[in-house]
């Protein structure tokens, strides 16, 4: 599994528009097969910062996602209601191991 944490701080005004743009795009991301989990996770002190969780099956799949008619949707549609530029951290899961989560 390769794992991205997506860290974003949206602009106050623009939390609302960001869940429901997110939240559209997790429902089609999920349905990709390279995907296999996408939580969107918002701070509680701070309603205005989020972590999108998203774990592929492979290095390879985040490419694929990015190529995707709903990814490149929810890009355009939030760009302007970021704060400042979102960053990431990439991980590579120790366990469970390749074989599943035995």
């Amino acid at each position: 599994m390769f794992i991205v944490h997506v860290f974003v701080h949206v602009k106050g005004d623009q939390v609302e528009a960001f869940q429901a743009a997110t939240l559209e795009n997790a429902r089609n991301s999920v349905q990709e097969p390279g995907i296999a989990r996408f939580d969107i996770i918002q701070q509680q002190d701070d309603p205005a910062r989020f972590v999108l969780v998203e774990v592929y099956r492979t290095s390879d799949d985040p490419a694929k996602h990015k190529e995707t008619v709903h990814y490149q949707k929810w890009r355009d549609s939030v760009a302007d209601m970021m704060a400042e530029p979102r960053t990431s951290i990439k991980f590579t899961n120790l366990f469970p191991g390749e074989h599943g989560w035995d």
